[in-house]
């Protein structure tokens, strides 16, 4: 059962969007042009709220939208250690569409360095890897997505 949610409090023009889909066990939240710390705690405190929502779940981060990131490091480095609602052994993949993007998602890869991560230019190819096997153990190495991404 996919549960959908709109924030903050359901405006249709809010910050970020996502949807937690029980049977597939995966979130995919989309964020709107500007991203402050304060939005992603939000979404993290409302994601942790959902019944349907397990920390084991995978995530797809769509920020193809986002035209400003206001993070700087300290905040980057909070949000991955005390904020991030997902277990380490949870599939991430980032969707992003420019430099300033795939940075932001690169930067929380390093942050994170035991999570199987991924960054993408298609939701569609997001959503296939996310939904593939569990890698082995050296394709989780930290850097292996690099290389994997080069061939």
């Amino acid at each position: 059962m996919a549960h959908n949610q709109t924030l903050p409090g359901d405006e249709p023009c809010s910050f970020a969007t996502f949807n937690v889909d029980s049977k597939q066990k995966l979130v995919v939240v989309r964020f709107g042009k500007t991203v402050t710390v304060r939005d992603i705690e939000r979404y993290a405190a409302r994601l942790r709220k959902n019944p349907a929502f397990q920390p084991l779940f995978s995530e797809i981060t769509d920020l193809r939208d986002v035209e400003k990131l206001d993070l700087n490091a300290a905040e980057f480095l909070r949000l991955a250690d005390e904020v991030d609602p997902f277990s380490d052994q949870s599939k991430r993949a980032f969707v992003v569409g420019n430099a300033v993007q795939a940075h932001a998602a690169r930067v929380h890869k390093i942050l994170r360095t035991e999570r199987s991560f991924e960054i993408f230019q298609s939701l569609e190819a997001a959503e296939q890897w996310v939904s593939s096997p569990a890698p082995t153990p050296s394709a989780s190495k930290p850097g292996a997505w690099l290389s994997r991404r080069q061939r």
